[in-house]
C-alpha cells in the first residue's frame, strides 16, 4: 500500500492525473474517514455506560428485587445519606444501586442509607454483620495472596477474607461476607489483575434457579 507522501511524489510525476482524480481521490479518503469515526462511535458509549452492566449491588439492607421495586420511590434519601457517596443511579430505571470497582460500601455502624429510607425498600439489619450485597469470589488464576499479597484480608470489615496457608491461598468465609466490594477496590489498586470481584445475590440466585 502506498503511503500519503509516496502517493503525492506520483501524482505529481503522472500527468494524467487531473482535477477529476483529485477529487475522486478525496472523495474515497473522505469516506474512509467517516466510516472509521462512526465505528469509534459506536465503542465510545459502551466505554461511558458503566451503568449498563449487571454486576451492581444494591444499597445495605436490600430486600429482595421484587419487593425492591414495588417500594422503592427513587426519592435518593439513601444516596444522600451515604457519607462515602457509594450509592448511585441505574441509568435505565433510577433505582440507587453501588458498583464496588468504582465506589465500594464502607459498611457503616450506623448504616444511614438504611435509616433513610421511608419505604422500607431497604430493611434495618441487627448490625453490618447481617448486611448481605453480594460475595465475593476469587479468581485464583490472578491471586498474589501465595506471594504474600494480603491486601484485601487487610481491609475486609467483617474478616470474611483469610489466608490458607496449607493451600496458598486466599479463602472467602461466604457466611461472613456482606458483598460491601472492598476487597475489589483494593485489589484493584495493587495488582495488575482484578484477582476478586463481587458477584450480587441476586445474580447467584438466578444461577442457582
Amino acid at each position: 500500500m502506498l503511503t500519503a507522501s509516496c502517493k503525492v511524489i506520483l501524482v505529481a510525476n503522472d500527468p494524467t492525473y487531473g482535477r477529476r482524480d483529485f477529487l475522486k481521490d478525496s472523495v474515497v479518503s473522505v469516506a474512509k474517514a467517516a466510516q472509521e469515526f462512526s465505528k469509534q462511535q459506536e465503542v465510545v458509549p459502551e466505554r461511558l455506560a458503566p451503568l449498563m452492566r449487571m454486576d451492581w449491588l444494591r444499597p445495605p439492607g436490600a430486600v429482595d428485587e421484587a419487593q425492591f421495586l414495588e417500594r422503592c420511590t427513587k426519592c435518593s434519601d439513601c444516596a444522600t445519606a451515604c457519607p462515602h457517596g457509594s450509592i448511585t443511579f441505574h441509568q435505565q430505571d433510577g433505582t440507587p444501586v453501588i458498583f464496588a470497582d468504582q465506589m465500594p460500601c464502607y459498611v457503616c455502624d450506623d448504616v444511614p442509607c438504611i435509616a433513610a429510607c421511608a419505604t422500607e425498600a431497604l430493611s434495618p439489619v441487627e448490625g453490618p454483620g447481617q448486611i448481605r450485597m453480594g460475595v465475593a469470589i476469587v479468581s485464583h488464576r490472578f491471586c498474589t495472596a501465595g506471594q504474600g499479597c494480603h491486601a484485601c484480608a487487610s481491609k475486609c470489615p467483617t474478616d470474611a477474607l483469610s489466608m490458607d496457608f496449607g493451600a496458598q491461598r486466599l479463602s472467602v468465609r461466604t457466611e461472613r461476607c456482606v458483598g460491601c466490594g472492598l476487597c475489589e477496590q483494593v485489589c484493584r489498586t495493587v495488582n495488575d489483575q482484578v484477582a476478586i470481584r463481587v458477584t450480587p445475590f441476586r445474580l447467584l440466585a438466578q444461577s442457582h434457579s
